[in-house]
């Protein structure tokens, strides 16, 4: 099988634990995108995270090279991060969500628009791990919404709590108010919970990006290691699962690497099958 493209999950899948590429990973992208391969990031976060990671890889301000963002609600091209397709939720939607999720000051809730992250009650662990990825947001000091009317499209509303029980309650609060036809819920990093339109997801997002390129769904490789990867790794040709993948996305990918992401999983994929023979 010839494989066009790869998308991959970033945390705890592509990038090391401090948030740092593994030179592998560099040098084995860098030789597959000589050769017309697509290399693109498929993350929870925001296009705008990941731009100086895109400038290690030389894909920054590419033409004809994407980022996928916000868990599959937006499709952009790196070339003046143009917006291709995004499918955001519902103000109401939104309001619910957080509303329900937000249990105690225990728990921060992250609200993305197509390019802005709120956050809500932040605590000192969360703010940590953002530094470690360089991502930018703005505190805001209230349960008062109602400024989103002004910052719409809303890509998707993320609890965070290292406490999977606590993740729990919040997902099953979520689902109670809002209803499990309305969201997809997954869970990512061991602390989020995320949740988008139904119908949104990682695997959904790559299918319609590799039909505006014309690449077949079989000529995919997804790359993952968490529940919000889970339907990424099963829509495409290949599912990876890297080593530190969890047990269900091992079990549901075609491939487990031998490699974590702290010791280029990526670059093992990217050599066994697409530069193998070189």
């Amino acid at each position: 099988m010839s494989y066009k493209m790869l998308v991959s999950d970033l945390d705890e899948t592509f990038l090391n634990d401090d948030g740092t590429i593994h030179k592998e990973n560099v040098r084995a992208i860098k030789s597959a995108v000589a050769k017309g391969f697509k290399f693109v990031p498929n993350t929870g976060r925001s296009f705008k995270s990941v731009q100086n990671m895109l400038k290690e890889l030389d894909l920054f301000d590419k033409e004809d090279q994407y980022v996928i963002s916000y868990n599959g609600a937006a499709i952009v091209e790196n070339k003046d991060n143009q917006i291709m397709a995004t499918q955001d939720m519902p103000i109401t939607l939104a309001k619910k969500i957080f509303a329900a999720g937000y249990l105690s000051n225990q728990v921060d809730v992250h609200i993305y628009t197509v390019d802005k992250l709120f956050i809500y009650d932040i605590n000192e662990t969360d703010k940590r791990y953002m530094a470690t990825r360089g991502v930018e947001y703005e505190e805001i000091a209230h349960d008062d919404l109602s400024f989103l009317n002004r910052e719409q499209p809303i890509m998707k509303v993320i609890f965070e709590n290292e406490d999977s029980d606590i993740q729990k309650q919040i997902h099953d609060a979520v689902i109670t108010a809002v209803g499990i036809e309305s969201v997809e819920a997954t869970y990512s990093s061991g602390r989020y919970v995320e949740f988008n339109l139904k119908g949104v997801d990682k695997g959904t997002a790559s299918l319609l990006l590799g039909e505006k390129l014309g690449i077949k769904s079989t000529e995919i490789i997804a790359a993952g290691d968490n529940n919000n990867d889970l339907k990424m790794i099963t829509a495409v040709g290949l599912g990876v699962s890297v080593a530190n993948g969890i047990p269900a996305v091992k079990s549901a990918a075609d491939f487990v690497t031998q490699r974590t992401n702290n010791e280029g999983a990526i670059a093992e994929i990217l050599d066994q099958f697409v530069l193998a023979g070189e």
